[in-house]
């Protein structure tokens, strides 16, 4: 057996660099690993390493990284930090993976130009990508960093190469549909299903809390509808594929963006021409700019019917969707299921549809094969260790990941405690996997179960009022150690249940109110507190 004598060990930054002893140990472990025959770098050059890994004046914190925040607000606590620190502010805070980084690894990305793909931020939408144009001007006035330490820096946050298909939105698998099941009962006013995919045919496999990526197509009557408002003919060919084709799989019809306003403001002049300008420059001058998708723009400047391939060019690329895993592979190896609100609405009498959602729901038949990943968790996961209790926090289809950890406790036989808050608008009708739950609370499995309906009672109570109700419950828990998980609406109920678990700290744990948001805050750091939000 041959042995493996270990690389020396090489100070990268000098003792007499100006940096704290925690900087220099990291920056030293981890430029050793990528510069084997490294020279020792004088304080001045150990500057230019750390301007270059952390942003001049930057003390590594991020306090805008919350989901619930305004991009506004987000921009002012980001003014004064380095340009890749303002690029992340600038995202949406979820680190929900769609981009194919999370927030801090996609703006680092962007700075160091190994990306220059500014609209992959599906839920910072519009607002996000604007700002990330506008920041991104600044990027060749920024000062150069001479160093090639900091290059290597910057090229280890590049995601790596595609590696096995469906690990990565960039090298997709193909699974196939198996079949959907309404989980509303009649009288709701919600449309959810359970989803169901087999993964058998492409070797996948995945561990709960992560999601799963869908890569839907647009509704062919929308395409229609959109080629013959450019009265053009759906076989026209466009990329080296026919209009429709291009339409239907490969550009985004909704949210209109900034480059389809250009576009038309070349295409006419007077008044139009201004309030196209005025529309791609973020501003709204009827006051209907939230509203607009691409056809509702081809309907607005309705005399303007641009070429079709210039058309094309305008659009966004069509981003797949992640959905929240709802099913173990412990327990169903080979399978994999997502439960998925419909999204339905009208704007100006016309029917507006949720991309992935009615693809799911209405738009592929069992045995169809569509493109997919899996797109691993950041920080939401089970305990390392299944002794330890957890609280669950899932009203709607927040519960798909609960769902997903009892059945992964279930089949590893894990003895740690579980408490499912859940809730929804009825209970008759909107009580997602009753029978699964009820079952599970019978066997033990589920150790409690909080429900909490804001439509049964005259006043509306949701799950944020249960937990307050069985406060010392919950404290009690806490004191022993138990992970708190949060899945859901990122605006509203995850900030309210967040309060809520402030208020039981300080009520039962006997502290101020400033010492319960400490207490919280620690519990995120020890990775006790984690957050699915949307």
């Amino acid at each position: 057996m041959n042995q493996i004598t270990p690389p020396p060990k090489v100070e990268i930054i000098p003792s007499n660099a100006p940096f704290s002893e925690a900087q220099r140990s990291w920056l030293n472990g981890f430029f050793a690993g990528l510069l084997s025959d490294a020279t020792p770098l004088s304080a001045e050059q150990g500057a230019e390493v750390m301007q270059g890994a952390a942003g001049d004046g930057d003390d590594g914190e991020a306090p805008w990284h919350d989901q619930t925040m305004p991009i506004a607000e987000r921009m002012k606590l980001a003014e004064g930090r380095p340009l890749r620190r303002r690029m992340m502010a600038a995202m949406a805070q979820q680190d929900c993976g769609q981009c194919g980084y999370d927030c801090h690894n996609y703006s680092e990305a962007i700075a160091n130009k190994s990306e220059a793909r500014l609209n992959l931020c599906v839920p910072g939408g519009k607002e996000t990508a604007r700002m990330l144009k506008s920041l991104y001007e600044e990027i060749d006035k920024a000062p150069a960093t001479p160093s090639s330490a900091p290059a290597a820096a910057a090229a280890a946050v590049v995601p790596t190469a595609p590696g096995e298909p469906g690990r990565s939105r960039d090298n997709p698998a193909n699974a196939k549909f198996l079949s959907r099941r309404l989980l509303n009962g009649k009288g709701s006013e919600k449309e959810t299903w359970h989803i169901e995919f087999d993964l058998s045919g492409c070797h996948l496999d995945y561990v709960v809390g992560d999601s799963f990526g869908i890569f839907a197509r647009n509704d062919i009557g929308l395409v229609d509808q959109i080629i013959a408002l450019l009265g053009a003919s759906h076989t026209t060919e466009v990329r080296g594929k026919t209009l429709r084709e291009v339409l239907r799989d490969d550009v985004s019809l909704s949210p209109a963006p900034d480059s389809l306003f250009e576009l038309i403001s070349y295409l006419t002049g007077g008044a139009l021409r201004e309030k196209a300008r005025a529309l791609a420059q973020g501003e709204d001058p009827d006051g209907d700019a939230a509203t607009l998708d691409v056809m509702a723009v081809l309907q607005k400047f309705s005399r303007i019917r641009p070429h079709p391939e210039a058309f094309v060019e305008a659009l966004e690329p069509l981003q797949p969707r992640l959905y929240s895993i709802s099913s173990s592979h412990n327990a169903t190896p080979g399978k994999l299921s997502l439960t998925v609100d419909c999204v339905r609405y009208v704007v100006n009498k016309r029917r507006r549809l949720g991309l992935a959602s009615t693809f799911l729901a209405e738009r592929i038949n069992p045995g169809d094969e569509v493109k997919i990943y899996v797109q691993k968790a950041h920080g939401f996961a089970l305990p390392q260790d299944p002794k330890t209790p957890i609280i669950m926090v899932g009203p709607g289809t927040g519960i798909a990941p609960f769902r997903a950890f009892l059945l992964d406790r279930r089949a590893t036989g894990a003895p740690g405690k579980n408490w499912l808050f859940f809730g929804h608008q009825r209970s008759d009708c909107d009580f997602f996997y009753a029978d699964e739950l009820n079952a599970m609370k019978t066997s033990g499995l589920l150790t409690r179960l909080s429900l909490a309906w804001s439509r049964d009672g005259e006043k509306k109570f949701y799950v944020q009022d249960r937990m307050r109700e069985v406060g010392r419950e919950v404290w009690t828990w806490l004191a022993e150690g138990a992970h708190v998980y949060i899945c859901g609406d990122a605006k509203r109920m995850a900030k309210d249940v967040e309060r809520a678990l402030v208020d039981i700290v300080a009520q039962f744990g006997a502290r101020t109110t400033d010492e319960a948001v400490s207490f919280v805050g620690e519990l995120k750091k020890k990775g006790r507190f984690q957050q699915d939000v949307y």
